[in-house]
């Protein structure tokens, strides 16, 4: 509903139908490149499209108060694209949304599960919106709470649409990027270290002051 209300191109995927692989814990991504992982081929794809992408939405039902596993086996598999590795610069650029529905509760704690991967991949500007649908079908919904999800999803897509090309990381997520540049400037990891050197990050550069 959201994504039509953006009225723009839409690439979708369904987990675990497009990837449903674990994070095995190889640390490879992490030590030398992502490319090194036994998953890289079948998540190229999704990558692509966020790296491409204006807007990212993750959804994810409540599942015991949390995000599904196929979800959270996904977001895993991006652990060296957070700010204290080697994080994508047009993260800095774009907007996400974290939605979650539940029959009653926990919608805050999936949606945090989401929200936090995309703040350490440097996302500048993320949105949420969890809904109690006391349902598990459309069809099952009442139409008071179908209304409300409309007007949610109305109000969301309109700032999205205002914000468009006007985000900037805020001042946590620069905060955290300072400090992890301090970190880099050190070197821990050479994989790591070697890529914000690259970047030029370590000197007077940042990801949110050029586009790509």
């Amino acid at each position: 509903m959201l994504s039509e209300k953006l009225e723009g191109e839409v690439t979708e995927f369904f987990l675990p139908r497009d990837f449903d692989s674990f994070c095995i814990g190889c640390t490879n991504c992490f030590e030398r490149s992502e490319t090194s992982c036994p998953h890289y081929e079948k998540l190229r794809p999704i990558t692509k499209a966020m790296d491409d992408a204006d807007v990212i939405i993750l959804a994810s039902p409540v599942y015991v108060y949390h995000a599904t596993g196929a979800m959270k086996s996904f977001l895993d598999h991006y652990g060296y694209r957070w700010m204290v590795h080697r994080p994508e610069e047009k993260m800095f650029h774009k907007q996400a949304v974290c939605i979650s529905t539940a029959a009653g509760g926990g919608m805050k704690s999936t949606n945090k599960d989401m929200a936090d991967s995309l703040f350490f991949w440097g996302t500048a500007k993320i949105y949420k919106y969890g809904a109690a649908v006391r349902a598990v079908a459309w069809n099952g919904i009442n139409n008071k709470i179908k209304n409300n999800i409309e007007k949610k999803t109305d109000s969301l897509a309109l700032k999205i649409k205002n914000n468009y090309g006007k985000v900037e990381p805020s001042v946590k997520t620069r905060l955290f990027f300072n400090i992890m540049r301090i970190v880099q400037k050190n070197g821990w990891n050479k994989a790591d270290s070697d890529y914000w050197q690259e970047k030029g990050w370590t000197d007077k550069k940042r990801p949110w002051k050029s586009k790509e």
